[in-house]
């Protein structure tokens, strides 16, 4: 008979990537790990959901990162919230060419915080391929 080993769990980390609609979440969620960026935009409805594994220096293993593309709509709000839970950590993002996609930040982190607790985010911002129509840059930050 075998003994489960403590090597034998995969370390699984679920992330939630939230902000508005058309700020480049699926895009850079795909990028992150297909390597490449969808051709067409399509609206998230709802929920997407992709997987990677990603070698962690510091803890010298592999860890399989569950990446939750979240629909960016308001419309979609109450069945993307149900999907933060269990979340350890966040994506927000905004896109460099929408002003009000950055505003919005801080509803995005309160709502995360709201299902998830006080989990590790990263501030994202998107499209900086995009800096000719620059709407958030260094200096209109805050």
């Amino acid at each position: 008979m075998y003994a489960l080993q403590e090597e034998d769990f995969e370390r699984e980390v679920k992330v939630v990537v939230v902000g508005n609609g058309n700020v480049g979440k699926t895009s850079m969620i795909r990028q992150f790990c297909k390597g490449h960026y969808p051709n067409d935009y399509k609206k998230t409805i709802g929920v997407d959901f992709l997987e990677k594994n990603h070698y962690v220096k510091q803890l010298q293993e592999e860890v399989k990162l569950m990446l939750w593309d979240t629909a960016g709509q308001e419309v979609f709000d109450s069945i993307t919230r149900a999907y933060y839970r269990g979340a350890k950590a966040a994506v927000l993002c905004f896109s460099t060419s929408d002003r009000a996609s950055f505003e919005a930040i801080k509803a995005w982190r309160k709502k995360v915080e709201e299902v998830c607790g006080k989990i590790p985010m990263v501030l994202v911002q998107n499209k900086v391929d995009l800096l000719e129509q620059a709407a958030v840059t260094r200096s209109k930050m805050f």
